[in-house]
């Protein structure tokens, strides 16, 4: 066949590690060969990023709000440990955390099903989608020891000077101190971007912050959030036949979640979300087969697998073992950019591509063909157990079927 032509190009962000490896496993083998690939190319692992003081990293994000889509690899946040290994100049912030601030956008993560592997909670019927608020709060804190008899304040000063000083802590003992932030701009964006893709998905949206034990931060969450409903969604959401927008304290909807039967989005703050899209990744089954897209308020889109660099895999990799490496969130992070970009560029052989490809890892998982770590999970008779770079064929196989 011949290729797909691209008009646009999509914002290609390479990554760290293992997942390096595989990100260039997927464009050989199940997209050069069908697309005529057009990318404008960032690479955003560790070392470039160090070389370039991390401005790789904000062009990427600049580029994106340029071409309106882009595709990202799983990348590292460096901690102590990589600051020595790597011989960095600095401990650089998380690269999804700078991008997710400049592009204000919110993270929707939702669990890829296949028949066979059935979620831990088993009243879970449905997927369920978490909505992370991508901007601020611990990511974008300032943090600091402080030694004992220290003295920590919060201190706002306003344009005509006048200041006002909240003491955070009288240090008797050595201690440490954060201080974070949000905007109300970027809660409102959070906000309706969360109705508009409920809208769009035509699902129930719950939103959870605890309200009552931060009374001015979360509080201030959970106004805007109803502020926004009321004014501007409550009426289209009947007209829906939709279920009303949903608050409640964080705790109580953990438990709520857990006696559901799913198939709604769960919209949390940039922490709970992290933390939460992982938990619902692993009990749906595996955190390789959790998408993560970045929406922005104004309409640019930035999607990657949720997971890290597995790096336990990369060290056997480099020791010349091959290690069984599930690619397949990796791989929907590839399609779901490609069919955006067809849908903008109305391109419907790209977006007819993207579907097939995913097809084409589902039905490979479905007739037994998976890597390690699912084959534990599936209850799929007589499977077969196959490498990363296997399990790829294994898709361009049943890819090439379905296309022709």
């Amino acid at each position: 066949m011949a290729k797909i032509q691209m008009k646009t190009p999509l914002v290609e962000m390479d990554g760290d590690e293992m997942t390096r490896i595989v990100w260039q496993w997927i464009k050989e083998e199940l997209l050069l060969p069908y697309i005529d690939l057009k990318t404008e190319y960032y690479d955003l692992g560790l070392k470039h990023r160090d070389e370039t003081n991390d401005q790789v990293t904000k062009d990427s994000a600049y580029a994106t709000k340029k071409y309106g889509v882009a595709v990202k690899c799983a990348t590292i946040t460096p901690n102590a440990q990589r600051v020595e290994e790597y011989n960095l100049k600095q401990m650089w912030k998380s690269p999804n955390g700078t991008i997710r601030a400049i592009l204000d956008g919110t993270v929707f993560r939702a669990p890829i099903t296949v028949k066979g592997i059935e979620p831990y909670v088993k009243t879970w019927k449905k997927p369920i989608t978490i909505a992370r608020h991508a901007y601020g709060d611990i990511y974008s804190a300032v943090e600091s020891r402080c030694p004992a008899e220290s003295k920590a304040e919060v201190v706002i000063t306003e344009k005509d000077g006048k200041e006002t000083r909240l003491t955070i802590k009288d240090f008797d003992g050595d201690g440490i101190v954060m201080g974070m932030h949000n905007t109300d701009a970027s809660i409102s964006s959070f906000a309706r971007c969360c109705f508009n893709y409920a809208l769009d998905t035509k699902q129930p949206i719950w939103f959870a912050a605890k309200d009552t034990i931060s009374k001015k931060y979360d509080h201030r969450f959970k106004d805007i959030f109803r502020e926004i409903y009321d004014a501007e969604y409550a009426d289209k959401f009947k007209a829906a036949g939709m279920e009303d927008y949903f608050y409640t304290l964080i705790d109580d909807a953990v438990a709520r979640v857990i006696r559901s039967e799913g198939g709604f989005i769960w919209a949390c703050k940039n922490y709970d979300g992290d933390v939460m899209s992982d938990m619902l990744a692993t009990a749906f089954g595996d955190l390789a087969m959790m998408t993560s897209v970045l929406v922005s308020p104004d309409g640019n889109y930035e999607y990657e697998a949720a997971h890290g660099t597995v790096t336990a895999h990369y060290y056997k990799y480099l020791k010349g073992e091959m290690p069984s490496t599930n690619s397949v969130a990796t791989i929907f992070a590839w399609t779901g950019a490609l069919r955006k970009r067809g849908e903008l560029d109305e391109i419907p052989e790209l977006c007819n591509f993207a579907n097939k490809l995913e097809q084409a890892c589902i039905e490979t998982i479905e007739s037994g063909v998976m890597t390690r770590s699912l084959s534990i999970l599936s209850s799929i008779e007589n499977k077969r157990i196959v490498d990363g770079k296997e399990l790829l064929l294994c898709i361009k196989e049943r890819l090439d079927a379905l296309l022709a």
